[in-house]
């Protein structure tokens, strides 16, 4: 299970350093793109087969389905990690999460995001603050679902 929070540094040629264990869990075939909140994300291939099926089975008429494509499947690039387990991060890619020299790596069990390391404590902060009223709507929106 892809999970944990690992804290990197950004070398050369915007080099970063997949952690250990989620080179493990994730495989070789990786694909890094935009994500939310001007993160990035990582998944395998398998992972990204089931977001490429919902683009494909999504409705292009659909202005949401188009523009959550443009930006997902449109900023996605494919990785490829050295025998060290790094690999280079992509200038579009870097610019859009204003890395600056250090990374955080949060696995959530099918995906990693890749956090600038002050944007991470800013969003860390944010959750301490907000967490209860974020599980109220989660609590909300279960409900109608099963109600």
């Amino acid at each position: 299970m892809i999970i944990g929070e690992y804290k990197s540094t950004i070398g050369e040629k915007k080099r970063v350093s997949l952690p250990k264990k989620f080179r493990n869990e994730l495989g070789d075939n990786l694909i890094l793109t935009r994500g939310y909140e001007n993160a990035l994300i990582l998944v395998n291939e398998s992972m990204w087969s089931r977001v490429a099926q919902d683009v494909i089975n999504g409705s292009f008429i659909n202005k949401n389905i188009r523009d959550t494509s443009r930006f997902l499947v449109g900023g996605a690039t494919d990785i490829s990690i050295d025998k060290l387990g790094r690999f280079i991060i992509p200038q579009s890619l870097f610019d859009y999460a204003d890395f600056k020299k250090e990374v955080v790596f949060i696995g959530l069990v099918n995906w990693v995001e890749i956090w600038d390391k002050e944007k991470w404590n800013e969003r860390l902060e944010y959750l301490k603050e907000h967490g209860q009223d974020i599980a109220d709507e989660i609590s909300k929106m279960s409900d109608k679902k099963n109600g």
